[in-house]
């Protein structure tokens, strides 16, 4: 019996080196596919055609050998991009799904005038021909970021806005569409923006051009 179960090791043993050999030589013959197609949505085609280009000069090879942080560095440095996912599509495909940047509002930075991505990123103004609100000062991105998302969750409606001015001491004021001007606290918060836009929404202050809230529980209105 002893004998028996030996014989049958020593088989299963020479049968699994003669079908590893069968195997590595079939695998030293076989050469995967080079990627040739990028497919890319998210993007109009001519921003398309530009990642597109550069992903090509990494020279990429089979989909199997392809390192993804090369094409995240090269798809991460576009300002246009908010986020994004690459898939791997056998046998030689990439499909990127790219999330645009919104485009938030203008800023002239050293006489030339720019447009602030969600991203926190600066574009050309080329990208653009819609109106946004423009705005004056030297803000960091971030604070106007931190700035834009406590708007995004208050009352006030961001597309109604036409300038927005950001002071040293890291203060805005907001002049909207109809030319009302908005005088905010340094320290606002979505509670205190919600209090000033309901007062600012009041009909009996239809009249009022100028609205200051730079003192904390006090409005002071010009008409």
């Amino acid at each position: 019996m002893h004998q028996t179960k030996s014989k049958k090791i020593l088989i299963y043993f020479f049968l699994l080196l003669i079908l590893g050999s069968i195997n590595n030589t079939s695998l030293n013959n076989f050469r995967f596919e080079k990627i040739s197609n990028i497919n890319i949505s998210g993007l109009k085609n001519i921003n398309k055609q530009n990642i597109i280009l550069d992903l090509k000069d990494l020279d990429l090879n089979n989909i199997f050998s392809v390192k993804k942080n090369r094409i995240k560095n090269v798809i991460g440095s576009n300002n246009l991009v908010q986020s994004f996912e690459i898939f791997k599509k056998y046998p030689s495909t990439l499909e990127i799904n790219i999330k645009e940047t919104d485009f938030l509002a203008k800023i002239n930075q050293n006489g030339q005038t720019f447009i602030i991505g969600s991203n926190g990123k600066l574009l050309n103004n080329n990208f653009l021909p819609t109106e946004l609100p423009f705005i004056f000062g030297k803000p960091d991105i971030e604070v106007f970021l931190k700035f834009k998302r406590i708007i995004d969750n208050s009352k006030l409606s961001y597309e109604k806005i036409k300038y927005l001015y950001f002071y040293e001491s890291n203060r805005w004021d907001i002049e909207f569409e109809n030319n009302i001007i908005l005088k905010l606290p340094k320290n606002l918060t979505v509670k205190s923006l919600d209090d000033i836009i309901a007062f600012f929404n009041d009909k009996k202050f239809k009249k009022i051009k100028i609205i200051d809230a730079r003192i904390n529980n006090q409005i002071i209105v010009n008409e």
